[in-house]
């Protein structure tokens, strides 16, 4: 059986390690010139690797990254509203959260994928859902049609082939906020207590990174679309009061690394991720923001279902409907569940809300906290037959 991968991300190639791994001959086809990754980094929780385990890739990942040392919440003078020892929330809930550089991420799940799978330079400008599928494709500027039993659709939050297949669905919507992502040019050798920190309408995120590095972001809410000159400036004027060693953080990061993007999600949830022989997954399926660190864990869920749907000799058809019966249900509400937790942590202004919100989280024990986020990472993944 012949799967087409279009997008060559986290979400496209675990797919791609993930079919093979269920037997089926697949080719990824990636529009840049060649595999990497921009950005900065991100965290994955327990459900993640849990996938990655299944895939034979969890060691991989933890060594390429570092289990953060404490998890909480501040306010921005550094008081503590919550705080919890990793090793803690792991031992009671299984709560493990690793950082790690998307490029590291990357360069792992291409390692796992043989190079003949991997397609540069091919922009996919057209998928027919079939069954079978007719996916036209170019290369070196030459279009050419290519059949396939399944094709994966991975490309990203504003995927076009999603708006191909759904017409008038998948559309993005503007959270009201913005961000502002970096990474230290240096390993940082003084102590660290990784945390989020809420202020009025902000939030400051401190994620340790394998090599030692520390990946570390800004979001706050404003209008869209806004830009200035100097990005690492404008982080600093916002964030460069708060409590050490935030500015030390922005001193040892090269400013022309400081990256800015609006915080997007899908504006209504898909009525399927599955047209035909076509399954949309990751960001083009369940886009969402990044208030619960779910965003990678759950193309990487994606991924490892779609895989064991297919393992055993599936047939296509019967294994892209329990694709999407497994899939559409958790992922969107993950999504939505993200969505609530912004409006009552980063996008949350009124000053007095602030405060009882303050309040709540101080009398509440972290345990009881850390057991209500636990549950978006309580997943259990599929058998290979």
């Amino acid at each position: 059986m012949r799967a087409v991968v279009v997008g060559g991300g986290i979400g496209g190639l675990a797919a791609a390690v993930a079919m093979r791994r269920a037997g089926l001959d697949v080719t990824v086809f990636e529009r840049a010139p060649a595999f990497g990754e921009i950005g900065a980094g991100l965290t994955l929780m327990s459900n993640a690797l849990r996938g990655l385990d299944v895939l034979g890739l969890r060691d991989a990942v933890v060594d390429g990254g570092v289990a953060e040392a404490s998890v909480g919440t501040r306010t921005p003078d550094g008081r503590w509203l919550s705080r919890l020892r990793a090793d803690e929330a792991a031992s009671r809930l299984g709560a493990t959260v690793v950082g790690i550089h998307r490029a590291r991420l990357l360069q792992i799940l291409l390692d796992a994928l043989p190079p003949d799978v991997l397609q540069a330079g091919a922009e996919v400008v057209g998928v027919e859902a079939g069954p079978p599928a007719t996916v036209g494709v170019v290369r070196e500027g030459v279009e050419d049609m290519v059949e396939a039993d399944v094709v994966v659709v991975a490309d990203g939050i504003d995927s076009r082939l999603r708006s191909a297949l759904l017409p008038g669905r998948g559309g993005t919507r503007y959270s009201g906020s913005t961000a502002w992502r970096a990474v230290t040019a240096e390993p940082w050798t003084e102590p660290l207590s990784p945390a989020i920190t809420w202020g009025p309408g902000s939030e400051f995120g401190i994620v340790p990174l394998g090599d030692g590095r520390v990946y570390w972001y800004g979001a706050t809410t404003m209008e869209p679309g806004a830009r200035v000159d100097d990005e690492a400036a404008e982080v600093r004027r916002r964030f460069g009061g708060w409590h050490d060693p935030i500015a030390r953080l922005m001193d040892a990061t090269d400013p022309a690394a400081v990256i800015r993007h609006d915080l997007r999600d899908l504006a209504t949830p898909l009525p399927t991720y599955v047209v035909g022989a076509a399954a949309v997954l990751g960001d083009a399926a369940h886009a969402m923001v990044p208030h619960l660190g779910q965003g990678a864990c759950q193309a990487i869920e994606d991924a490892v279902v779609l895989g064991a749907a297919f393992s055993g000799g599936t047939p296509a058809a019967e294994a892209l409907r329990r694709y999407d019966s497994e899939r559409r249900s958790r992922s969107q509400w993950v999504a939505a569940s993200a969505r609530r937790i912004a409006r009552i942590g980063q996008e949350l202004r009124n000053p007095l809300a602030v405060r009882v919100r303050n309040a709540a989280i101080r009398a509440t024990p972290p345990q009881v906290a850390l057991r209500s986020m636990a549950r978006f990472a309580a997943w259990e993944p599929p058998v290979y037959r």
